[in-house]
């Protein structure tokens, strides 16, 4: 059966496509088109976007490649609908490519300048090549036709639909995939991701190509809407426009991307008509009257920060009133409410309506026994070593210097750990413990020394090819996906164990469903294995940050590591938690996994550890067994500043 939230939207796609039934003006219809046209865009970008939390102001011009695409193949080749669809999604994806290749080695701003000068770039040569495009000239391109039936106004709004609709359920089942927590896991933490197999560089691209596929569809779509394209029409403004659709309908949501497109649409017009802006005004005005003393009284939000959306919205329908003519306003008008939902509503219109009336769904019930079977099996297969006698090297460092400018983190560090040991790592905050860590999981390089594991040098390997060989890894800052539930984090870290492709997800193969159940059940077996079993379904930004650590842990485990390197797992955990942590690194240990602990605790390495390395100063002044250690005197000087008694 479907659910309520199925049920609501295709009873709402199903008012969509009745449309041209209800009004025979040839207007409406035409604005309610582009709307769907503008929509498949956003659900692309917001891939982009919301997912993976790059800034792109180039999707302008790649909407203008898939609409050029579109009219030259048309025009100058006479190439016939079924035809020109795919192609000016595979080119524009292709111009995709060639954009994210270089652009996406860089973040934050300079991302951005980058694709703006590619949009910039794009409208210019579409204007100087006018030998293809006829420069500034424009193409006309009449309605489509297929199989010998050409469209006319209610039969392309039906054709605009379907594929809006197609389009829809594409990428709503990209991104509730393994694809789609591997881009959401990129904007969380970035480090995290790439220390779960899951490259960053890749993936930015991937879902750059995606988000350029769409745009590809929605511009050969506009084409044939407009009937007439010109360079103009592909520039910065518009750009902008689909950018502020996404925040103001709300990322990370469909629904949102359809809201934000009929803004951009819908709201240029309704500043041109005074009488309705005033109907506007108003109805927004009680709405949001109404949504803050919901959101008030449901205790999601506070009288303090409601006052000021509220009055607000009062005193722009009283402004409407009062004004006797909007064209002087209109651009005023326009960007203050622009303003007014970005910086009050950050999770967009439909973010916050969802706030205010949508409660979560209720937690999936596992049986006791059920979820037991999945963590003693899920556990078994992260060993993955079988049994392994203890005693040979599993890794062996040598010689290690990371050097950051002047000063040493790490100093001719030797480090030689046994399968199937417990290797503690200590020393005084500072001494170089989590920089080892860096170096052995690649974020950093060293800048001398070898360090080999299970037979080959880990040394210039990026993070992602280091995990997936089998070195998994905790923080010391915990790095976990925030908005994704502890379940989902987990899945991240079963990546790797996804063979399906794009084409699996989006027609959801039989791979990809026994792939995406199986990846549940290991990942119920986990985040039980660490005592977390009634928190799967809680985001992660939501749990005690003793929690947080457990769940590091658990998504570890899903790499299937044959070492695992805890960095200061019992840190904020309480003394019945840590007891339980010892537990588990214990049975991590017996299930054939080697570990390297990073502790402050001293009892913890103590009881747990069978080797302990000490760090001072990047240097190794110390090694053996945990009460040789303990008794060391360089030990005793470098914790407490002074000479053993």
């Amino acid at each position: 059966m479907m659910n309520r939230k199925t049920l609501i939207a295709a009873a709402g796609l199903a008012v969509l496509a009745a449309a041209p039934f209800y009004t025979s003006n040839p207007y409406y219809i035409h604005m309610i088109g582009t709307i769907m046209i503008y929509a498949i865009l956003l659900f692309g970008l917001d891939i982009v976007v919301g997912y993976t939390g790059q800034v792109s102001l180039g999707h302008a011009g790649l909407f203008g490649v898939g609409s050029y695409t579109a009219g030259v193949l048309f025009l100058k080749l006479g190439a016939p609908l079924w035809v020109i669809i795919p192609a000016s999604v595979v080119v524009t994806a292709g111009f995709g490519a060639l954009l994210a290749l270089p652009a996406l080695r860089v973040t934050g701003p300079y991302l951005a300048m980058v694709t703006l000068a590619f949009g910039t770039i794009i409208q210019i040569l579409i204007n100087e090549m006018d030998f293809l495009t006829e420069g500034p000239l424009g193409l006309k391109i009449p309605k489509p036709s297929l199989a010998g039936i050409q469209f006319d106004e209610h039969g392309f709004y039906w054709l605009v639909f379907g594929l809006m609709v197609v389009s829809l359920v594409v990428v709503d089942r990209i991104l509730k995939s393994q694809l789609g927590r591997a881009f959401e896991a990129l904007r969380g933490s970035p480090v995290a991701s790439d220390c779960m197999g899951v490259s960053v560089y890749r993936y930015k691209v991937y879902a750059f190509v995606i988000s350029a596929g769409f745009a590809g569809l929605a511009g050969c779509l506009y084409a044939y809407s407009e009937q007439y394209i010109s360079p103009n029409t592909y520039n910065f403004e518009l750009t902008v426009l689909f950018l502020l659709a996404v925040i103001m309908g709300g990322r990370k949501t469909r629904s949102g991307a359809l809201l934000g497109a009929a803004i951009i649409v819908i709201l240029p017009k309704l500043l041109d008509d005074l009488e309705m802006f005033r109907q506007v005004a108003s109805v927004l005005a009680v709405l949001m009257t109404v949504g803050a003393i919901v959101g008030v009284v449901k205790k999601i939000t506070t009288p303090k920060a409601m006052i000021i959306p509220v009055v607000g919205t009062i005193a722009l329908a009283g402004f409407s009133f009062w004004l006797q003519s909007i064209t002087d306003w209109r651009l005023s008008i326009f960007g203050l409410m622009i303003l007014f939902v970005v910086y009050y509503l950050q999770d967009g219109i439909v973010g916050f309506v969802r706030s205010l009336f949508v409660r979560k769904g209720s937690r999936i019930s596992v049986g006791a026994v059920a979820v037991m079977d999945a963590a003693k099996d899920a556990i078994t297969q992260a060993g993955n070593t079988g049994h392994i006698a203890v005693g040979s090297d599993l890794l062996t460092a040598k010689g290690v210097l990371m050097q950051f400018g002047g000063l040493k983190a790490i100093n001719n560090v030797d480090l030689h750990v046994k399968r199937g040991t417990i290797h503690g790592l200590i020393g005084p905050n500072g001494s170089g413990k989590s920089t080892m860590m860096n170096v052995l999981t690649g974020i950093y390089v060293p800048t001398a020394g070898s360090i080999d594991f299970a037979g080959k040098s880990v040394v210039g390997r990026t993070s992602s090819d280091i995990a997936l060989s089998g070195i998994a890894r905790t923080f010391q800052n915990v790095q976990l996906f925030g908005e994704m539930t502890a379940l989902q984090n987990v899945q991240v870290g079963l990546h790797h164990s996804f063979n399906s492709n794009i084409v699996d997800v989006s027609l959801h193969t039989p791979r990809y469903k026994r792939e995406e159940s199986a990846s549940v059940d290991r990942g119920l077996g986990l985040i039980n294995f660490v005592g977390l079993g009634d928190l799967a379904h809680e985001e992660a930004r939501n749990l005690p940050y003793g929690k947080q650590r457990l769940l590091e842990i658990a998504r570890a485990l899903a790499l299937d590591p044959q070492l695992l390197l805890l960095d200061e797992p019992a840190a904020g955990l309480t003394a019945p938690d840590i007891k339980e942590l010892v537990a588990i690194i214990r049975k991590i240990r017996d299930h054939g996994i080697t570990v390297i602990l990073i502790e402050h605790h001293m009892d913890v390495v103590m009881s747990i550890c069978d080797q302990v390395s000490v760090l001072d100063f990047g240097q190794k002044i110390a090694e053996g067994k945990p009460t040789d250690v303990q008794a060391d005197e360089k030990v005793i000087e470098a914790y407490l500043g002074g000479t053993a008694t």
